[in-house]
């Protein structure tokens, strides 16, 4: 879970730096899309990324489980939170099942439509316009607002699975647990911003609703 979760939140960082480019440069987005279109090195990445992302779900749910079978039909003797237990941190399957599902969307509004469609020699409307294609997902508001939702879910999931992952591999002595926790919790928060950035900036220069909703017609 920590190896892949760390590995996963890796990835995150090139993503965001490299949406961040949508706004800065629409040319220079093209450009990173057209060399991370459907190359061989390209598609290894995202195979590899897939089995990342398969592997700590199929382990999140594996412990879960274990955890609820040693527990027993009567799971806790003691049935209050603890102060010191962030809700994060027991609710992280939850968050991991809404991250997943935010997943799954994002799969379908950009990856299917892009690299996908190339790979089968379909038709990609902005393959060579990744900027355009971005504007036309986030035009329409509710779109926008479902992803700032799958935002704050990711917050909640990567700054906790952040400092536990660093937890589990033991670098957790007194000084360092407290630090690795404000170090993650300000590292996550920026890469969320970051993805934020992007999709409240097309939100807002958005070409209207209907155009967005109606442009695969």
């Amino acid at each position: 879970m920590s190896v892949t979760g760390l590995a996963l939140i890796l990835f995150l960082t090139f993503h965001m730096c490299m949406n961040v480019v949508a706004i800065i440069s629409k040319e220079g987005y093209n450009m990173i899309c057209e060399l991370l279109g459907a190359n061989w090195y390209a598609v290894a990445a995202t195979l590899g990324l897939a089995f990342l992302a398969v592997v700590h779900i199929i382990y999140a749910f594996w412990l879960t489980m274990q955890n609820r079978n040693a527990r027993g039909s009567e799971r806790y003797e003691v049935t209050a939170k603890p102060e010191k237990v962030e809700w994060a941190s027991q609710n992280m399957l939850v968050l991991g099942i809404i991250v997943l599902l935010g997943l799954l969307l994002h799969l379908v509004n950009f990856w299917y439509n892009m690299m996908f469609q190339e790979l089968i020699g379909g038709e990609t409307l902005f393959a060579a316009d990744g900027v355009h294609w971005i504007q036309q997902t986030f035009s329409c508001p509710w779109i926008g607002v479902i992803y700032l939702v799958w935002f704050v879910a990711l917050w909640f999931h990567l700054s906790h699975g952040f400092w536990s992952a660093l937890q589990t591999f033991g670098w957790n002595g007194k000084v360092w647990f407290n630090r690795w926790k404000v170090i993650g919790t300000i590292y996550v928060t920026v890469l969320m911003l970051g993805f934020a950035a992007v999709v409240i900036y097309y939100m807002a220069c958005g070409i209207g609703c209907g155009a967005a909703c109606g442009a695969g017609n």
